[in-house]
């Protein structure tokens, strides 16, 4: 009895991320999930179209005749080197599957932003920062701070009363509000950390929806009440916390642990290199588990709201902490996938947005 051994053919798909574009002559191919980038001939886009959906070497050829067997061959392996095409069952095509379960009803516009934008390059050094400002200012002016508008509006303005003076506890931590970039040696009381997270993450109570059941009531707005948003804390210098990496429980109020295995340098790489971190006692990194809000609102541009959630959040943080006489930052210049892996987050479901830290002011306010 003749028995086939032979292994059946290797099978490849495109990746669902591509994005084809023009730089000048230039036809570009991305995978905006990985980043991958190729600078091909506009015959690829035809391959990658052969390509649509699980296909073999024995049924992608006749589709193209003119070229020979081997030339096919070496673009399909330079394809897939580049993370363009997927061999079938590879991690590769798992992971893109992985994507597409949980993106697929915010794809193409809000995926693509999100992820092509992942892990970007950042100047630390003042002079290059300078002399690219220079640069910025020879080209053309800065545009104006403020809009006057146009001759064609002829009514006269109408003057306003003067405002009530910052003489109340909410108007003066209001006015008082600033970024800082130095703080004290001195270490963050854990109550402060507590009051922190308690009024700007913390569960306040339950909105009662009639079709929803309750809905978490915090002290930022979050559209539809999902609240997307989660906190995690990097202890540089916290009175009574070991230094690491810890979950924020907003429910029970409580910080679960997650490592001590991290160096106090690893602040400095969550943001980019910014060494003025250091002096910080602890860091926020907020992320957003992004099922929450994609289940009710199954358009692109619900990931606006996403955005605007962890900028409630983030400005909320900071006016507790002026209110607490604490020294509060916030910034966008941050390593997503490092954060990511070391918070053991997938990056797809649930992804790092922002990042906020405190520390002591070197003086009293």
């Amino acid at each position: 009895m003749n028995i086939n051994t032979q292994a059946p053919q290797p099978r490849w798909r495109r990746a669902s991320t591509l994005v084809t574009y023009w730089v000048g002559s230039q036809f570009i191919v991305e995978n905006y999930r990985t980043g991958k980038v190729l600078s091909a001939n506009p015959v690829t886009a035809r391959v990658l179209h052969i390509f649509a959906d699980w296909c073999s070497f024995d049924d992608a050829r006749p589709a193209l005749p003119e070229y020979t067997a081997q030339s096919i061959r070496r673009t399909l392996r330079q394809l897939v080197s580049n993370g363009l095409l997927l061999i079938q069952g590879s991690p590769e095509a798992k992971a893109n599957q992985a994507f597409l379960d949980v993106w697929s009803s915010w794809l193409p516009h809000a995926g693509m932003f999100h992820f092509s934008t992942k892990d970007m390059p950042y100047a630390t050094s003042d002079d290059e920062t300078i002399a690219r400002m220079r640069a910025y200012l020879k080209e053309s002016p800065q545009p104006a701070n403020f809009k006057s508008l146009s001759t064609r509006f002829t009514r006269p303005s109408r003057k306003l009363p003067p405002p009530s003076p910052p003489d109340s506890d909410f108007l003066c931590t209001l006015v008082t509000r600033r970024t800082h970039r130095e703080f004290s040696t001195k270490a963050l009381d854990l109550s402060a950390l507590s009051t922190l997270l308690r009024y700007t993450w913390g569960l306040q109570g339950f909105l009662s929806d009639w079709l929803l059941g309750d809905l978490p009531l915090k002290t930022s707005p979050s559209a539809g009440a999902r609240h997307p948003c989660e906190v995690y804390v990097f202890a540089q210098r916290v009175n009574d916390l070991a230094l690491g990496l810890y979950h924020y429980v907003s429910d029970r109020h409580l910080l679960r642990p997650i490592s001590q295995a991290v160096s106090r340098n690893k602040g400095v790489q969550y943001c980019a290199g910014q060494d003025w971190v250091r002096g910080a006692a602890a860091l926020f990194l907020i992320t957003a588990v992004l099922p929450r809000s994609m289940w009710k609102y199954r358009f692109p541009r619900a990931y606006r709201t996403v955005l605007a959630d962890a900028a409630h959040l983030c400005q909320t943080f900071c006016l507790v902490a002026t209110h607490l006489q604490l020294a509060p930052f916030c910034t966008m210049a941050l390593k997503d996938t490092l954060i990511e892996r070391d918070l053991g987050i997938d990056g797809i479901s649930e992804t790092v947005l922002y990042v906020a830290g405190v520390g002591l002011p070197l003086s009293s306010p």
